[in-house]
C-alpha cells in the first residue's frame, strides 16, 4: 500500500513538472480537463489528460 502511495505522488510531480511542456502538444487542454480559480489560486484537474496519458503508458508498456 506504502509502495503504491510512494508511486503515485511521484507520478504526480512529474506530471506537475511536464505540464507546461506538454500543454505544447494539447495534453491539459483536452474536453474533461478543469481548471478554476478560487481566492487567487487556480487548480486544475488533468482528468482527461490522465486517462489520455495512462493509454499511451500502456500501450508502450505492453508493445514492449
Amino acid at each position: 500500500m506504502f509502495r503504491w502511495f510512494i508511486v503515485i505522488f511521484l507520478a504526480v510531480i512529474v506530471f506537475s513538472a511536464a505540464l507546461p511542456w506538454l500543454e505544447k502538444f494539447g495534453v491539459g487542454k483536452l474536453p474533461g480537463d478543469v481548471r478554476f480559480t478560487v481566492f487567487g489560486k487556480t487548480i486544475f484537474l488533468p482528468f482527461a489528460s490522465t486517462v489520455l496519458l495512462s493509454l499511451v503508458v500502456f500501450l508502450v508498456a505492453k508493445f514492449f
